[in-house]
């Protein structure tokens, strides 16, 4: 298939200027980022190798699987046992904790001590104490380091769902799967490296995620997450259309990129390089992400460890299709299961989302250690925030940013740890308090990364994932 070629009378002037300036100089200064790898143009279309070469430090795991529960999970009714707020049920909140603090929709009503609504008993052979309904987490909670001090600046849920991802409250901040992505490069050619996978619960609690939450922000777009559908079309729009061969669309695609290539050799756009990377890779993706997708033949004790059924959409099958794509050399793997937002009715709620995630995290802790994979994989369970101790119309509980709990799993991270700790009554984190920066730093630490040295220039300024406050690596908790 011909392409068309660039009409130069369509080059603005103020580039052509630029251009004819720069001359050999620029033609010189080309020549020199090909060879470190950093140039801009049909060259980048290729697997990208990573910004951090060599690596800061010796890397611990290769990718994470980021298990995201949105909606604010309760601490006090899955990892966080408080017997002093069951003693103080049905009696007023002591203003020492809440007075002059932020609260969600609570704020201004009468305040009450709200126990926790399910049984808590201790599991593995380090005892640790959490929810008797996670049974199966409790199989494998010797290999798992809960946090119980962890907090958040944001209150509210996009606010928070940002913050956790981004590492800032504002939106148009890149996400924490593009940033490794960005720093790693890639490890596989025909899947993205940055993947997001979503699921519903069944309590109705369903509020929405938006997909600049996964996005790349001020980094170029390549390194922004692919949403996969666990049922019907994984992705929207990849599949031909009828009458449409692979070969002729090759054809296609290979005209499309000719025509961004010679456009870009005028303007040196990085963005013409990425809708080049794009393209190619949908290419690739339409045949890698159907036989991804169809795990009919996986075995059937396979299905029975995750408790899903081939293509059903749960969280579960989202938990096979994450050990399926970590296989396969995805770098960052992020799920989402809504339906965590316990106004009322926690106590269902909580017992709803067991049965929905319990056997299914278990299974994939499992899964990855039987096939020697867990120990440069790191699993991390994390919501947005936590619920307060105190009763939302007298079975729920409201947001909570002062203290809650996530665990982490995988490589070069204690397994059967308990870290940090919430006062009696679960209000704030008073031991090893931990914030989201120090989360991302030492998401970075285990990759490979310095955190205080990986940064993007950005509107004059070093912008990084763990931000401008003081943070550190969680030292304590690494193995």
């Amino acid at each position: 298939m011909n392409s068309p070629m660039i009409d130069i009378g369509r080059l603005k002037r103020r580039t052509f200027l630029v251009r004819s300036m720069t001359g050999f100089g620029s033609a010189a200064l080309a020549a020199m980022m090909v060879r470190d790898g950093t140039t801009h143009g049909a060259e980048t279309a290729e697997k990208w190798a990573g910004a951090i070469r060599p690596l800061h430090h010796a890397q611990t795991v290769k990718r994470v699987i980021w298990l995201t529960m949105a909606g604010g999970p309760s601490h006090l009714e899955t990892f966080d046992h408080k017997p002093e707020l069951a003693r103080q049920h049905g009696q007023p909140m002591p203003e020492s904790f809440t007075q002059g603090q932020q609260i969600a929709q609570l704020q201004g009503q009468k305040l009450v001590c709200f126990g926790p609504q399910l049984g808590f008993r201790k599991f593995g052979e380090s005892g640790t104490e959490i929810c008797e309904l996670f049974e199966q987490l409790g199989t494998v909670v010797d290999e798992m380091c809960i946090v119980r001090s962890m907090t958040s600046d944001a209150i509210n849920h996009d606010p928070a769902h940002m913050f956790m991802n981004t590492g800032s409250q504002i939106a148009g901040r890149p996400s924490m799967g593009s940033w490794v992505t960005y720093g790693l490069g890639a490890e596989t050619e025909d899947l993205p490296s940055f993947v997001v996978l979503t699921s519903l619960g069944q309590g109705g609690q369903n509020q929405p995620i938006a997909a600049r939450q996964w996005a790349s922000g001020f980094l170029p777009s390549r390194f922004q997450g692919v949403h996969l559908r666990g049922k019907g079309d994984p992705v929207l729009y990849l599949s031909n259309p009828p009458g449409i061969d692979r070969g002729r669309q090759q054809d296609v695609v290979d005209a499309v990129n000719s025509i961004n290539s010679q456009f870009d050799q005028l303007v040196d756009d990085p963005e013409i390089a990425t809708r080049i990377a794009q393209y190619e890779m949908a290419f690739l993706m339409q045949a890698s992400v159907p036989e991804l997708i169809d795990t009919s033949g996986e075995p059937q004790h396979v299905f029975d460890l995750y408790g899903c059924q081939p293509g059903d959409g749960s969280f579960a099958s989202n938990c096979l299709l994450a050990r399926r794509l970590a296989e396969r050399g995805v770098r960052f793997i992020q799920l989402y299961h809504k339906d965590w937002d316990h106004h009322g009715g926690v106590k269902q709620g909580v017992e709803l989302k067991a049965q929905e995630i319990d056997r299914a995290c278990a299974g994939l802790i499992k899964d990855l250690k039987a096939r020697d994979m867990l120990k440069d994989t790191l699993i991390v369970w994390a919501g947005e925030f936590g619920r307060t101790p105190m009763s939302q119309g007298g079975s729920g509980r409201d947001h909570h940013n002062k203290g809650f709990s996530i665990w982490f799993a995988g490589g070069g991270v204690k397994g059967g740890m308990n870290y940090g700790a919430t006062d009696e009554l679960g209000y704030a984190a008073v031991e090893n308090v931990v914030t989201v920066h120090d989360v991302h730093a030492t998401m970075l630490h285990l990759l490979g990364i310095d955190h205080a040295r990986f940064a993007y220039r950005f509107q004059g300024l070093d912008a990084r994932l763990s931000g401008v406050e003081p943070c550190n690596v969680l030292t304590d908790i690494l193995a």
